[in-house]
């Protein structure tokens, strides 16, 4: 049924592209398979065919031109065992899930490693707040899926690793976007970029406003990146920089399914009512170094950041100030013993965290509005009396070692492993005859190990199986918010472990044909379940789940024929519960909520003299809101279109994209809120946007030629 909807949606496009009698493809790994190497394997780099794990290497500008890299959805798109639910939210992030884990996020990112060039983004709570993410100058993404990424640590569902794009080989180049679509959306990008004599440089700006599509759901934002490089025979050094200022990011919430039938673009009256939003300012410097040694190789990174956080909630007003660090030192060694050809990585990773948290009694929308209060003494003024004020202190310590053992010339076996400890610190600073000191601490542990085998079937196809164990600990933000509302840190809630057993086949066929498919079974102790108290609304507590079992398959195809390309990715997923009891309600038996059981989605690109022509289609099952399968979102198919041309203006370096987003027009759900409080589950994916964008570059010939 899957299958088909997104045939007949995807079908109806294709015909109107000129010269489209055909299809052509790409991989989930966008590049072929065999020659291509890989940073996200944590050791030296290898070619996706010689390691024992699903990971995926996309290109998503070359694959599928035209990009507005607005959103995580369109760079992390056609990878299997991936989903990324845009929430048409400005004020939270995406939604990112990797074979359920992350699915049920309710800020930021959870359960998923996420790396921008081998440096951390991911903090040592587990938490990856994405909002200050640069994508116009991503080139290439890695994905590596499943409980294997354990050498990342706190994290279960994988690991994504975003690689700037390299310079052009030109001393100077420069690049200007603009982008105007539906709902008062406007883009600008400034980029220059250029390379000579091993160093480089590349930095971009971009502005971006829009008032949503969804009410209330305004957002301006500035960010920016800049990278400085260098690379020679011995090694390659980068140093780098993003942030983000975001002064308006206003949050619409999620509504009832009675409010979506009515009217999708409505926002959660609660949510207006009491200014629902956030402003941030982040910003992060990053070193890395990587240098040969013998036949091995070293590799140092290091990073420190600072975020500011003022976040109005339908519960309270929350001011986090932030500040970030850490690095990683890492060795390859390659040896041989008793005839085997070993590959011996050895590493530690640190990092730190420190969080001034405040929160403050939401004054707005409390009647009546000129009569002081004991929690608002001031009326009209938002903030009112403080109710937290705590420092709170997270520390991570991982080591982790990994040895590739060659067995012949068609045999590998992997083994590895990472211990890790986190430490959590509450320093109370709001400490009065009726709230107590509650400063305490935490530590929480654990040894992730990995076996592997890989089998080359021939030069270009390998087979392989592997158990792995990962271990993931809730957040500062979930040890804190506890359902008795007392503060300081919650002793009762658990880490969640995993246990992966898992196989899988990749290779390159005739034609170009390129394939990636994996099977596995997973089994959770402890599993982390966000719940909603009504006292509370829109504040998200955790408790843990007995047991959970999560059984899949992924499957990614794509062949090339000349100027034609198309790709595919299917994911099915059989995630239940299999021992989860709350007071008498017992759960056992029902799906996991917020994860549909199958995905397909498919791309397509032509590329003609006149211009690149561009479909992606995607289509879901339903999936579960909350634990008791009470309500469900209803599936859907959904078709983007895109039509990319330079060929008015052959040579003058300018090009002009024009498409649409959801180009029928299909009303769904793109996103829900797990066991939200007052049936608040759906967050409604935007209907049909048109969007425009021009790009003029100037550069040296020799640059645009090697484009």
């Amino acid at each position: 049924m899957i299958s088909r909807s997104l045939a007949v949606a995807v079908a109806s496009v294709i015909p109107l592209l000129p010269g489209a009698h055909g299809l052509g493809a790409q991989d989930t790994a966008a590049t072929r398979l065999e020659p291509v190497v890989v940073e996200v394997s944590r050791g030296a780099r290898r070619s996706l065919l010689e390691l024992p794990f699903a990971v995926t290497v996309q290109t998503p500008d070359s694959s599928r031109p035209g990009q507005r890299h607005l959103n995580l959805d369109e760079t992390l798109w056609l990878i299997p065992g991936l989903s990324v639910s845009n929430r048409n939210n400005p004020s939270q992030d995406p939604r990112i899930s990797i074979r359920g884990f992350g699915a049920r996020s309710a800020f930021g990112v959870r359960g998923i490693r996420v790396l921008r060039d081998g440096i951390p983004l991911t903090l040592p709570d587990g938490q990856t707040p994405v909002d200050y993410l640069d994508l116009e100058s991503v080139g290439r993404v890695e994905v590596m899926r499943g409980s294997a990424s354990s050498l990342y640590g706190n994290a279960g569902g994988g690991v994504v690793d975003l690689r700037t794009s390299e310079p052009l080989p030109v001393p100077i180049s420069a690049a200007a976007r603009f982008w105007n679509g539906a709902f008062a959306s406007r883009r600008f990008v400034a980029k220059t970029a250029g390379s000579t004599d091993g160093f480089g440089y590349q930095a971009n700006v971009t502005r971006t406003e829009s008032d949503g599509y969804r009410d209330y759901s305004r957002q301006r934002m500035t960010n920016g990146f800049g990278r400085l490089s260098h690379d020679d025979d011995s090694g390659s050094y980068g140093l780098e920089w993003l942030g983000v200022n975001t002064p308006v990011a206003q949050n619409p919430g999620a509504i009832t399914r009675a409010q979506f039938e009515s009217d999708p673009q409505l926002a959660d009256p609660l949510s207006v009512r009491k200014g629902a939003r956030k402003a941030v300012k982040q910003s992060q410097f990053g070193l890395t170094a990587r240098r040969g040694i013998s036949r091995g190789e070293f590799e140092a990174t290091g990073y420190v950041g600072t975020r500011g956080l003022d976040n109005p909630l339908t519960f309270a007003v929350v001011d986090v100030d932030r500040t970030m660090s850490g690095g990683n030192l890492r060795a390859t060694l390659p040896f041989s013993t008793f005839g085997a050809d070993n590959r011996f990585t050895v590493g530690t990773e640190v990092q730190f965290q420190n969080d001034w948290r405040r929160n403050f009694t939401n004054c707005n929308d409390i009647p009546p509005p000129t009569t002081p209060t004991a929690t608002c003494p001031t009326p009209g003024v938002e903030r009112g009396s403080i109710t937290l004020n705590q420092r709170e202190i997270v520390s991570s310590v991982g080591s982790y070692l990994r040895d590739e053992v060659d067995l012949g010339e068609r045999y590998s076996f992997t083994a590895s492993a990472r211990a890790d400890a986190v430490r959590f610190r509450v320093k109370d600073k709001l400490i009065t005859a009726t709230n107590p000191d509650d400063s305490g601490e935490r530590r929480l542990g654990a040894v992730s190990p990995m076996f592997g085998i890989l089998a080359h079937l021939t030069d270009s196809h390998s087979a392989y199986a592997n158990v792995s164990t990962a271990f993931e600990t809730p957040t500062a933000t979930e040890l804190g918010n506890q359902p008795s509302g007392a503060g300081g840190i919650n002793q009762e809630l658990k880490p969640q472990r995993s246990l992966t057993y898992e196989v899988g086949i990749k290779g390159v066929g005739a034609s170009s044909l390129q394939y990636n498919a994996a099977l596995f079974s997973t089994r959770v102790h402890d599993e982390l379940i966000p719940f909603d108290i009504p006292s509370s609304p829109g504040r998200r507590f955790f408790r843990n789940a007995g047991r959970t079992s999560r059984r899949g398959a992924e499957l990614g195809l794509g062949v090339a024929l000349g100027d034609f390309e198309v790709g595919s990715a299917y994911t099915y997923a059989n995630y239940r519960f299999v021992d989860f009891t709350v007071g008498t309600a017992d759960y056992a038996g029902n799906r996991i909520p917020g994860i549909p059981r199958q995905t397909f989605q498919l791309t397509a690109t032509l590329h003609t003299p006149i211009g690149s022509f561009v479909t992606e289609g995607t289509t879901t099952d339903r999936m579960f809101v909350d634990d008791a399968n009470s309500e469900s979102a209803p599936g859907y198919a959904v078709v983007n279109a895109r039509i990319v041309s330079s060929a008015f203006w052959q040579g003058s370096g300018a090009e002009v994209t024009v498409g649409a987003q959801n180009l029928f027009n299909t009303r769904y759900i793109s996103s829900v809120s797990v066991n939200a409080a007052g049936r608040k589950f759906y967050e409604p994916g935007s209907q049909r946007a048109v969007f425009v964008g021009i790009t003029l570059q100037a550069a040296a010939r020799r640059a645009l030629d090697n484009q």
